[in-house]
C-alpha cells in the first residue's frame, strides 16, 4: 500500500501580506510588560448593560485616553532619510477583526481615529461595522486587497516606505497603536512582536474578575519604566472614566425596565 503524500498549497495574496508585515515586525526590538489587573467592578457594571459594551471597545478607549495624555505613545521610529522620531497629533487605533473571505480566514485592520473622544456606544458601532459590513464596502479592505495583488518586490517597497519614510502616512495606514486579543476563543496571547510602537493585548478573566494585560512596545521609542507606568494608568482609566461611563450605560438600561 502506498503511503499518503502531502500537497503544496498556494499562498493567498492576503497571507503573503501577513508574511510581509511579519518580516518587518521582526526588525522591531520589542519588549513586553504585563500587569495583573483586578477589574471585578468593571465586570459587574458591564453585566448591567444591555447591550453589553465589548471588551475591545473598553480597552481601546482606555488606552486611547492614556495615549492622548502621553505623546511618546504617539511616536514612531523612522529610518529614512535619517533616523528620527515622528509624533502624530492624535490617536489612531488599529484593531484586528477576524473575517471570512471566499472561505479564507483573514485579519481585517479596523482603524479608529481619536477613540478617546468617542462614546463606548459609538466605538462598538464602529467595531460591529467592521465585523458585519460586506468587506467589499470597507475602504481598508479594498486598499489592502489592491496592495496584496502587487508583485512582491513592489509590495514590500511600498510597505517599507510607509513604515520608514512618511510618518503621517504610516500613522494613517497603520495606526499609532494596536489592540488584539483571542480571549473570545477562550485563550490569551503570551508573546507578540509589534509592528507599531505599542500593541495592547489581554487574556481571559478568572472567577475573581482578574486578567493579565500585556503591552508590547518598540524599545527604540519607549522604555520599560514608562510602559509600566502606562499599564498602571490604564488600570486606573478602566476603573475610573471607563467604569463611570459603563455605570451610566447600565443605569440607562435599567430605567426602561423600571418604567415597565
Amino acid at each position: 500500500m502506498s503511503k499518503p503524500s502531502g500537497k503544496s498549497i498556494r499562498i493567498s495574496p492576503f497571507r503573503k501580506l501577513v508574511i510581509d508585515l511579519m518580516s518587518f515586525s521582526q526588525k522591531v526590538p520589542a519588549v513586553t510588560v504585563d500587569r495583573r489587573m483586578n477589574l471585578a467592578r468593571l465586570v459587574a457594571a458591564r453585566q448591567r448593560c444591555a447591550p453589553r459594551p465589548t471588551w475591545t471597545g473598553l480597552f481601546t478607549k482606555a488606552y486611547a485616553l492614556i495615549s492622548a495624555r502621553e505623546p511618546l505613545l504617539r511616536r514612531c521610529y523612522m529610518t529614512f532619510p535619517w533616523p528620527r522620531f515622528y509624533e502624530h497629533p492624535k490617536n489612531i487605533a488599529t484593531l484586528n477583526i477576524g473575517r471570512k473571505v471566499d472561505g479564507e480566514s483573514i485579519i481585517l485592520h479596523a482603524h479608529m481615529r481619536s477613540p478617546e473622544n468617542r462614546s463606548l456606544v459609538e466605538i462598538d458601532a464602529i467595531i460591529h461595522h467592521f465585523m458585519n459590513t460586506p468587506v467589499e464596502e470597507i475602504d481598508s479592505y479594498r486598499r489592502v486587497r489592491r496592495v496584496s495583488y502587487l508583485p512582491g518586490p513592489v509590495r514590500r517597497l511600498l510597505m517599507w516606505a510607509t513604515l520608514n519614510v512618511f510618518g503621517r502616512r504610516r500613522c494613517h495606514n497603520m495606526g499609532t497603536f494596536g489592540l488584539t486579543s483571542v480571549s473570545a476563543h477562550g485563550a490569551g496571547i503570551l508573546t507578540l512582536v509589534p509592528l507599531l510602537t505599542s500593541t495592547l493585548f489581554y487574556g481571559v478573566f478568572d472567577e475573581k474578575g482578574c486578567l493579565d494585560v500585556r503591552l508590547a512596545f518598540d524599545h527604540r521609542v519607549l522604555d520599560g519604566a514608562l510602559a509600566a507606568d502606562c499599564m498602571l494608568h490604564l488600570e486606573g482609566a478602566l476603573l475610573g472614566e471607563i467604569l463611570e461611563e459603563v455605570h451610566d450605560l447600565g443605569n440607562a438600561a435599567q430605567r426602561p425596565q423600571q418604567a415597565a
